[in-house]
């Protein structure tokens, strides 16, 4: 099945700047305090400052599942030559569950974008058995979740969601 130009993680660069192209078999949905996120809604920093209920649709009793947010964005939208900043990472997530059965591996780091609008991207990688991630990435800095997939074994995700947020005070100062 082609990805369709009219699919959010193409139009938003998730899939190019973040990952490569995949076909999602599964769905997440993720919500910030009954606030459902939708690829490419915008949401204030205020309202994602604690980490969202995030519930894995379409997965089974024997499977485990990785979850890692990045922004890949930093310092700024139109030069990110940080990118990207891990958020949070969980792993050994049953299933038929939600995320807060998972493993916290890297805790959860709210969003502060400096400059610009910024992704905060949730992809959910299947793991091959359990305990697959061996240990948490050296640094939140010039993370790359290419290679995190890589070195354990997740391969390509099976689904994803972003938002985009910005500083809150940026509209108020005209």
């Amino acid at each position: 099945m082609a990805k369709h130009m009219s699919d959010p993680l193409v139009l938003g660069r998730v899939i190019g700047d973040v990952v490569d192209p995949f076909s999602p078999s599964l769905r997440i949905s993720v919500t910030y305090s009954n606030k459902k996120v939708y690829n490419g809604h915008e949401l204030l920093p205020s309202s994602v400052t604690t980490k969202p209920k995030v519930e894995v649709h379409g997965g089974d009793m024997r499977s485990f599942f990785t979850l890692v947010m990045t922004d890949p964005d930093v310092p700024g939208p139109s030069d990110p030559y940080l990118r990207e900043h891990l958020h949070w990472i969980v792993t050994d997530i049953p299933g038929t569950t939600d995320v807060s059965f998972g493993r916290e591996v890297v805790s959860y780091e709210m969003p502060r974008p400096n400059i610009g609008i910024h992704r905060f991207v949730l992809l959910l990688f299947k793991q091959k058995r359990r305990q697959t991630v061996a240990a948490p990435p050296p640094s939140r800095e010039r993370f790359s979740t290419r290679s995190f997939a890589q070195e354990n074994e997740l391969g390509l995700p099976v689904a994803a969601v972003f938002f985009n947020a910005q500083r809150e005070t940026a509209c108020r100062r005209r």
